[in-house]
């Protein structure tokens, strides 16, 4: 067993500082669930030692998972060796590991006719995602993101964990100023990150024929939805090509020109954004002999087009699995 002498043990300053919560909330924690340092002397400062932290690390990993926080507590506690205190509020009668029931409940998609958990329809995972953004935790977001594709592939891992999971970011950003900016680029590069190696490593071998190209309007820098297609196009087996975020008009056209896509994607966040006289040239232009000359599907995505989309384009999809239809039926022309 541990002792003060060789373990001095750590403020709740300095437990909230290497967990990435705030002392609140730690102290919360203890107020609320008895996650509490093991060995408290009466009349001294609390110290926590390292079962200590290792519990309140535990807590956190649990709740990213989406656990309710007072399940997150007593597995918590259990984990640590620690019989909980009744007086408490944390029952007796505890588990000793994690339970897989737990973990595949937490991850499980929702039912149709169920009330979608948290508001906003975001589902469990996504929630304890923001909770582990919120804590700058990269390696518990990373795993999250990871066991969310695993599970549901980046159709519903984008619809269901990732998006609203980025939305929720940026509430919190806009309401507060600068004050979570951090939090956002933290989440938004490891969504990249997990997207990307998807996209670069399809899993299924490539279908046959022209690919798609992905490009975001020139002065448009969001181009997360664009690696979402990508990946998408990946775990289909969709040839693509991505040129990623502000792709200059004459880049884009010279692009098109050179690799003769099947489909190009054009993705616009803002109105400020959206051109239609580019979607018309990109509609309009044509490759091959005479008599046998080729051109593009263009699908025109992103809210910046509103809701008619511009009229050169060929579809105007809403969503990510309708933006893959449309690819897939085009490479299969």
């Amino acid at each position: 067993m541990r002792t003060t002498g060789t373990d001095p043990g750590l403020p709740t300053g300095a437990v909230a500082r290497l967990l990435g919560v705030s002392p609140t909330t730690v102290r919360s924690w203890e107020r609320r669930y008895g996650i509490g340092p093991a060995h408290q002397e009466p009349g001294r400062h609390r110290r926590w030692h390292a079962e200590d932290v290792a519990a309140l690390e535990t807590m956190c990993r649990l709740t990213s998972r989406g656990l309710p926080p007072g399940e997150a507590a007593r597995l918590a506690l259990a984990d640590r060796g620690r019989p909980p205190a009744a007086a408490r509020g944390v029952p007796d009668d505890l588990p000793d590991a994690v339970p897989d029931e737990a973990l595949r409940e937490a991850a499980a998609p929702h039912r149709p006719d169920a009330p979608p958990p948290g508001g906003d329809g975001e589902r469990p995972t996504g929630r304890g995602l923001t909770r582990a953004a919120l804590r700058l935790d990269a390696p518990e977001v990373a795993r999250v993101l990871d066991g969310a594709v695993r599970s549901l592939g980046v159709v519903r891992a984008w619809t269901e964990v990732m998006a609203p999971a980025l939305r929720a970011a940026g509430r919190r950003w806009a309401a507060d100023g600068e004050q979570y900016v951090e939090v956002e680029h933290l989440l938004s590069w490891q969504v990249s990150a997990v997207l990307r190696s998807v996209a670069l490593r399809p899993a299924v071998p490539l279908r046959p024929g022209p690919p798609v190209l992905l490009a975001a309007m020139p002065g448009e820098q969001h181009s997360l939805p664009l690696e979402a297609v990508a990946a998408g196009a990946a775990e289909r087996g969709l040839p693509l090509r991505m040129l990623g975020a502000a792709v200059p008009a004459r880049a884009l056209l010279d692009a098109q020109r050179r690799i003769g896509p099947s489909a190009v994607l054009l993705w616009s966040q803002a109105p400020q954004t959206a051109e239609g006289r580019l979607v018309r040239l990109v509609a309009e232009a044509a490759w091959g002999q005479r008599g046998a000359r080729a051109g593009s599907v263009v699908l025109a995505a992103g809210p910046g087009w509103g809701p008619s989309g511009p009229a050169a384009a060929s579809a105007v999809p809403r969503s990510l699995a309708a933006a893959l239809d449309l690819a897939a039926r085009a490479v299969a022309r």
